[in-house]
């Protein structure tokens, strides 16, 4: 290990470099925050997801039928396994389904309805929730289900 001539201490031109250096910007941005930030945002829309399904509890039957596109909030009308019937996630009784629906009906909205009935409610408490639909002016209902997994 030579020494050249210009060189004394090891503290030649390496010397220049380092003071150069911290006369300089340093132009890195630190992304650690951003990444945990958009970790925890992750994380709480994970968790929220499910959250927005309509509120009602409801065991749906499965078929084989495929999933309906739609692009706006279609109105839905559940009927859970003691019988109750919600329009959306407000219970009411079956009495107030038609008013309620022609309120609807006359605010402007002549999409599908859907209708949730669990797989345990009475039969014949889905086709009266029906018939009220019906009764109300919408001819275009839709029964929601569950698609049936494969091999079942």
């Amino acid at each position: 290990m030579g020494m050249s001539a210009g060189q004394t201490g090891g503290r030649g031109s390496r010397g220049h470099r380092r003071r150069g250096r911290h006369h300089g910007l340093i132009s890195e941005i630190n992304v650690t925050p951003f990444v945990d930030v958009m970790l925890v945002l992750l994380i709480i829309f994970m968790v929220a997801a499910p959250l927005l399904t309509v509120g009602v509890p409801i065991d749906l039957p499965e078929t084989q039928a495929k999933a309906l596109n739609s692009d706006t909030q279609p109105i839905t009308v559940s009927v859970n396994q003691g019988g109750q019937i919600y329009l959306q996630e407000t219970e009411i009784p079956l009495e107030e389904v038609v008013p309620k629906l022609e309120a609807i009906a006359q605010a402007g909205y002549e999409e599908r309805i859907y209708v949730r009935g669990d797989r345990t409610a009475d039969y014949g408490t889905v086709m009266k929730v029906m018939a009220r639909i019906s009764a109300a002016g919408y001819r275009n209902l839709g029964l929601v289900t569950l698609q049936e997994q494969d091999g079942q």
